[in-house]
Order: C-alpha cells, then sequence, then structure tokens
C-alpha cells in the first residue's frame, strides 16, 4: 500500500503518511526504515536531535540498492535545524552535517524544529534556509512548532513561503485557529503526534468508533487527520503497527464521526508549549 500525496507550495509533492523517527534508538533506524519502506512508506521524518539521520541514510541506500524499482528520487526526507544551531551560518552549517550524516545527495524538506522566540534568531535561520533552498540543495523548506505569531514574524520578514509547518495536532489539540492560518497562507499542517502519544488512542469515544468501524483506535485517528487535511507522521517500532498505520484505504469517516472527534478538543498539549522552549 501506498501513501497518497499532496502538493506543496512550491509545487512539489509530498506523502501525506509518513514514517516518523521520533525517539527511534539511531541502532534501530536502519531496520525500521526498511521495514516501513518495504510496507509501503515514502516519506521518512527524521531530525538532527534524533541521532538516527545515520540510520535513515543507510535504509535509503540499502532499499533503492535491492529494489530495481525504487530510486532515491521516490523517497521523500525530512530532517530539522536543531536548537542550538539557529543563525544564518550555524544553519547552513548544520545542513551540511546532516547532509553527510544521511550521506545523501539533497533532502526533501527542511525544518527548523523550534522558532526559540526569547532567542530571537528563527528570521536569520530561516534565511539560511531559504538559501539552501535558492541554490538547489534542498526541494521544500518550512517550520516545525511555530504559533501564529511566529509565523506572522516569519512571512513579514522572508520571501519563502514555509511549504509546512510540522506542530503537535491530534483530537485532544485539534489547532482549529492554526490550521485555518496555514489554509490562508498556503501552507501544509503537518501532525507530529498524531496520536497524542496513544493517550487519544484510549480515549472512549476513539475506542467506540473503531469498535463500530472495525478498525483500530490509531486507524480511526489517523482517518481523521487525513480527512482534515493533515499531513501524518506516526511513530511505530514493530512492523505490524508499520504496517497498521498506513492501511487507511478503504474506510472513511462520516458526519457524525468527525463531530465526535472534533469533540474531544481540550486544549491537551502533550509536548511543549514552542513559546516556552529555548
Amino acid at each position: 500500500m501506498r501513501s497518497e500525496k499532496v502538493q506543496l507550495n512550491n509545487g512539489v509533492l509530498m506523502d501525506r503518511i509518513g514514517y516518523g523517527l521520533y525517539k527511534v534508538p539511531p541502532s534501530d533506524a536502519e531496520a525500521l526504515c526498511i521495514q516501513a519502506l518495504d510496507a509501503g512508506y515514502r516519506m521518512l521524518d527524521t531530525a538532527a536531535l534524533y541521532a538516527n539521520e545515520a540510520g535513515v541514510g543507510q535504509a535509503v541506500h540499502r532499499f533503492t540498492s535491492e529494489q530495481a524499482e525504487a530510486s532515491r528520487e521516490d523517497i521523500f526526507i525530512t530532517t530539522k535545524v536543531w536548537n542550538d544551531q539557529h543563525g544564518f551560518d550555524a544553519a547552513l552549517r548544520a545542513y551540511d552535517h546532516s547532509l553527510k550524516t544521511l550521506a545523501l545527495d539533497y533532502v526533501d524538506l527542511y525544518l527548523i524544529h523550534w522558532p526559540l522566540p526569547r532567542l530571537g534568531k528563527f528570521i536569520d535561520t530561516y534565511r539560511a534556509l531559504e538559501r539552501l533552498y535558492h541554490e538547489g540543495r534542498v526541494r521544500a523548506i518550512g517550520v516545525s512548532n511555530f504559533k501564529i505569531h511566529h509565523l506572522e514574524q516569519l512571512l513579514e520578514a522572508t520571501d519563502v513561503v514555509p511549504a509546512v509547518n510540522q506542530v503537535e495536532l491530534h483530537p485532544w489539540l485539534q489547532q482549529a485557529d492554526l490550521r485555518d492560518f496555514h489554509d490562508r497562507h498556503g501552507i501544509r499542517t503537518e501532525a507530529w503526534s498524531p496520536l497524542g502519544r496513544g493517550a487519544v488512542l484510549a480515549d472512549p469515544v476513539v475506542r467506540e468508533l473503531a469498535g463500530q468501524l472495525g478498525r483500530t483506535p490509531a486507524q480511526v485517528v489517523l482517518r481523521w487527520h487525513l480527512q482534515l487535511g493533515n499531513i501524518v507522521i506516526p511513530k511505530a517500532s514493530s512492523n505490524a503497527r508499520i504496517r497498521e498505520n498506513l492501511d487507511l484505504a478503504g474506510f472513511s469517516l462520516d458526519e457524525g464521526a468527525m463531530q465526535r472527534l472534533a469533540g474531544l478538543e481540550r486544549n491537551g498539549r502533550i509536548g511543549s508549549d514552542p513559546d516556552e522552549v529555548n
């Protein structure tokens, strides 16, 4: 099974479902990425922070060398500049380091991991990403964990509209105002922790809908994301879960189910508040 794709604001196509590598141990990254690629994933989401970029690159090389029909161009790689590399020159060096660690010729999507508003460098950092984009060294650029006021500052001071904003988003934290801002400005919404780090799967409403549909709670929540238009990068550490998270065709949520899930909003942030991360 393969994920559908969406078009970013610069015409680049990006998968709607990817494999997230947050907290995947470096020693496991290559094997788990191979399992994901074998299952049909074509998007892998890593970051300098995760310390598993090398395993991701190794998986890409191994998979494309072993599968005659697969090429590097078929696989969408995202990585991110970490907080200690903010600033124009530092971000350029960070990209070079990630590219060397991945052992790839380019990255498909490069993101600022956190805005660090008190540091006051995210605009200069983004300008480095713009340079990488204009030089053709990365296919698309964007941000992660940016709130509306961060995005407003960025849009006013820079030229390239972020293709993606990757944020915490799940039924307990639905970010409706942020998603609406994204839609108005041509920014794609990508959900990290789309399953609320697993906590949302125990919600009675999610479990009831899963039983009615003959699907797992994870599949119900991921289907909800897709019907909202979100891109998702669920993490899984077993082959069965990796495949389950991609198996979202053949069913949909009706209006009643979507409304019930919309009613789960509780501003339930599980991760850090972007205004507080420094």
